[in-house]
């Protein structure tokens, strides 16, 4: 599977020495500058001087006039001072604070007052239930632009804890709907226009905008839909654009150009807004890297609303670098618009440690352990249970990952070995994924130790969507549990399906771990809401289709299916059950569960695999519940004999006409199965019908049940009853019964269908609605009708080869029929 890596590692404009150098220049004039500055008003006019103090930037890393630039291009906007255009970086920073105390600050009474006043009015619109800030009249503005030029010598007080999460400013983006299509539509005219003035494009898209919530929407809209990270420059491959102005003309901008326009974007909207720089999770990031002796590689803003300080990311919302291509893909993300400071540190760790605005901010050693979340697993709602950092060392040759969520959510996964510098994608088949309904645990075991990469990706649940990447794991491996590699799982989860029960299943305990088996054989049974049809797959690294298909015998009843499995080989198993509704015979079957089994010991024999040939219809089920038949003594698909002797009895109240065979397969190939179906009997008694089965040699037998449903010629097949036979003692067969032996006949005596030559045999027989009962060899004998219905006599057998049994019916009493043949047989001695 292939992601995309989005690009998050920029080039700052200033390296962290020349950042030094200028705060010790600036620091003994800030206060002077604060009080005695003008406000000047930044156009996007190209300026001769600028360019040439740019060239010098990139010859020489740090510009030679650093005094002279930062005394005539430096603005004032409520304590931030920035530099020139070209440069967008901060001047001077917020202090330190502590986040449990409050900072007493040197400013005049009358601007605490006001800064009471602001606070008074926030509450007040707290307690009316709106979170939108008032429109600002001319005089609040002055004010506070007086007040803002003496913030550079105060200590800046950051809020924490954050008092409003996102989902509390913003309960749904779509209450934006109408600022962000001004914003959009407004930035497409001012294009076409050839509009690349701040001021102009900031009071067009921000017109109608009342709150600063919504002013910073519109800015942070046209920010992401209207400047393009640029790859070309970041990759060197042309010169970089470095000054909100060229941003503005040409369309593109690393991540310091989104953070500065953004900047003086807020400031011509009176919106106190920082540049934040600092280290960042993104393109050339690798799973365990340290931060300590890196430099800053990114740039991002905080913003105030309501006198809190919220964090944005321009450059990532506004999409991501497709590394192979070398192309820019834009795609809006919504994720990085004021997100929260708990879930934004994942991926974001400032200079200055109160830009985190945690209440407990952390440290770098403690942000490169953290685990990197992508915007797509919060927007699922996913809570990673376990593991809390991004590397996992296996114990006992496993390592675990689970998470939970409210809804339905589809998962897979992606496992790389990584060997130096370079990744080797693995199969899938070291892992062992199961979910439900608001859970997930994916186990790891790999078959050699090592490092290895994790990546996780996610989806709504019962959707076609394409999986996105939600998070990442290094793995180290000390120890391997096992050599041997689980099977493959093209579906991925193990267990039921999380969506299976929208397909007709219950919950079960099954498949949750590993089904190790001690006996070589195994009964899976899912509970069904409603009918349903399945089929089944079992494979196995030493089995072949056709064998695989012997070791499966599925049942199907009304309100649960069974799977018998048996297992000629040691080690791992992969069951795949799918399943549609029963009466939707053009639906597609559906994969409803995968379940991994491990066969430790008692492999069975492969003479002692079921017949082939089986299909969903073993044992009693929907196809005999739908014929009529019912109250079986043999529930299930398997009967066992140790006697090689059974009686099968069910009721036939809609006195359907049955017919029954009996084969076996020699050799273990189906091509030699041989009929021996005189060694059934059929007795009816009323609705009451008995199979009488002997069974000549031990082993396993198909006994198929037909019944005549319709008007139909065909009689089609009812249920299958697999037989296993394990005594050693040879039954004689039953006579050959013939299709006028119908409902209603006995055979009492004698129920051997071979009788000895020259002797005399008892028969006793119920045959309703005949006038009359002979049996016929070399001589005939005609039986006698009793007062209990039963027909008998005695005959002789002479010399055979055969006796048989007819009745003259009553439609035709002229015509004899043959309801049944014995076969006369010499005793031995006398051969």
């Amino acid at each position: 599977m292939k992601m995309k890596m989005k690009c998050f590692s920029c080039f700052n404009c200033f390296c962290a020495k020349n950042r030094d150098r200028q705060s010790n220049k600036t620091a003994n004039s800030s206060s002077k500058a604060s009080e005695e500055t003008p406000v000047h008003t930044l156009t996007s006019q190209p300026n001769p001087r600028h360019e040439q103090q740019s060239k010098q930037v990139k010859a020489e890393g740090i510009p030679k006039e650093d005094a002279v630039v930062l005394k005539e291009w430096t603005f004032k906007n409520r304590g931030a001072s920035i530099t020139d255009g070209k440069i967008g970086e901060m001047t001077a920073r917020p202090q330190s604070v502590n986040a449990k105390e409050p900072i007493e600050s040197s400013a005049s009474k009358k601007g605490d007052m006001m800064d009471r006043e602001e606070q008074l009015k926030c509450r007040e619109s707290k307690e009316n239930g709106t979170y939108r800030l008032k429109r600002k009249n001319s005089m609040t503005q002055e004010n506070d632009s007086r007040k803002s030029s003496t913030t550079s010598s105060r200590k800046l007080t950051l809020n924490r804890p954050i008092k409003k999460l996102k989902k509390d400013l913003i309960p749904n983006p779509e209450v934006f709907h109408k600022i962000d299509t001004h914003a959009i539509n407004a930035g497409r005219e001012l294009r076409i226009r050839k509009i690349f003035s701040v001021q102009v494009i900031t009071q067009t898209i921000t017109k109608g905008a009342i709150s600063d919530l919504d002013k910073l929407r519109a800015i942070w809209i046209w920010l992401c839909h209207y400047i393009e990270y640029d790859v070309k420059g970041y990759l060197g491959h042309s010169q970089k654009v470095f000054s909100p102005e060229q941003v503005i003309l040409t369309g593109r901008a690393v991540c310091s150009g989104y953070s500065s326009v953004c900047v003086q974007m807020c400031r011509e909207a009176g919106i106190e807004c920082r540049e934040v720089s600092g280290h960042s999770k993104g393109a050339g990031y690798q799973l365990g890297q340290s931060f300590q002796k890196n430099k800053s590689d990114h740039s991002w803003n905080a913003v105030r609303l309501d006198g809190q300080w919220y964090l944005l990311d321009a450059c990532w919302g506004a999409g991501y670098v497709d590394t192979d291509k070398e192309a820019f893909i834009q795609r809006y993300e919504e994720y990085y618009f004021l997100t929260d400071p708990e879930t934004f540190i994942d991926a974001h760790y400032p200079k200055e440690k109160e830009w985190q605005l945690l209440e407990n901010p952390i440290g770098i050693e403690e942000f490169a352990k953290r685990v990197l979340k992508k915007p797509v697993f919060h927007t699922l709602n996913l809570t990673l249970i376990q593991p809390k950092h991004s590397l996992v060392v296996t114990e006992n040759g496993e390592a675990m990952v689970s998470m939970s969520f409210p809804q339905l959510v589809h998962f897979t996964y992606r496992i790389s070995q990584r060997s130096g510098k370079k990744l080797q994608e693995l199969s899938n088949s070291m892992g062992f994924l199961t979910s439900t309904q608001h859970s997930m645990k994916l186990r790891i075991m790999p078959p050699k130790a090592g490092t290895y990469e994790l990546d996780l990706f996610a989806r709504t649940g019962n959707t076609s969507q394409k999986y996105d990447w939600i998070c990442s794991f290094q793995l180290n491996c000390i120890s391997p549990k096992t050599s041997e590699e689980l099977p493959e799982n093209p579906h991925m989860c193990w267990g039921l399906q999380p969506d299976a029960m929208s397909l007709g299943l219950e919950p079960c305990d099954y498949g949750n771990d590993i089904i190790s088996l001690e006996s070589g054989s195994f009964r899976l049974v899912l509970k069904t809401t409603r009918p349903l049809m399945v089929l089944c797959e079992l494979s196995h690294k030493n089995l072949d289709k056709t064998l695989s298909k012997k070791c499966l015998a599925v049942q199907t009843q009304p309100d649960q299916l069974a799977c018998n499995v048996l297992c000629p080989y040691y080690g791992y198993y992969h069951l795949s059950v799918f399943v549609r509704d029963w009466a939707n015979e053009a639906d597609s079957f559906e994969n409803a569960g995968n379940f991994l089994l491990y066969c430790t010991a008692g492999a069975v024999s492969l003479k002692e695999l079921f017949p082939s040939g089986l299909n969903s219809y073993c044992g009693p089920g929907i196809r005999t519940m739908e014929a009529g038949l019912c109250e079986f003594s043999h529930t299930e698909a398997l009967v066992y004999t140790e006697q090689g002797k059974c009686n099968i009895t069910f009721r036939n109240p809609q006195d359907i006409d049955l017919l029954c065979n009996l084969t076996k397969e020699q050799c273990d190939q189906p091509a030699s199965q041989t009929t021996i179906s005189n060694h059934v009997l059929f007795t009816y008694n009323g609705s009451k019908v008995t199979i009488t089965i002997n069974l000549p040699e031990s082993g396993v037998y198909r006994l198929s049940l037909f019944g005549k449903t319709s008007f139909k010629a065909e009689f089609p097949l009812l249920c299958d009853y697999i037989l296993k036979n394990t005594s050693v003692h040879k039954w004689p067969p039953f006579p050959i019964m013939y299709s006028s032996w119908k409902k209603g006949c006995v055979l009492y005596e004698p129920q051997a269908g071979s009788l000895k030559a020259s002797s005399w045999v008892n028969f006793r027989v119920t045959v309703p609605g005949v006038q009359r009962v002979s049996v016929r060899g070399d001589e005939s004998v005609d039986l006698q009708l009793r007062e209990s219905g039963v027909w008998e006599g005695k005959a002789f057998t002479g010399k055979g080869p055969q006796l048989k049994l007819a009745a003259s019916l009553s439609e035709t009493p002229n015509m004899i029929t043959t309801l049944m043949t014995f076969s006369v047989v010499e005793p031995e001695h006398e051969k």
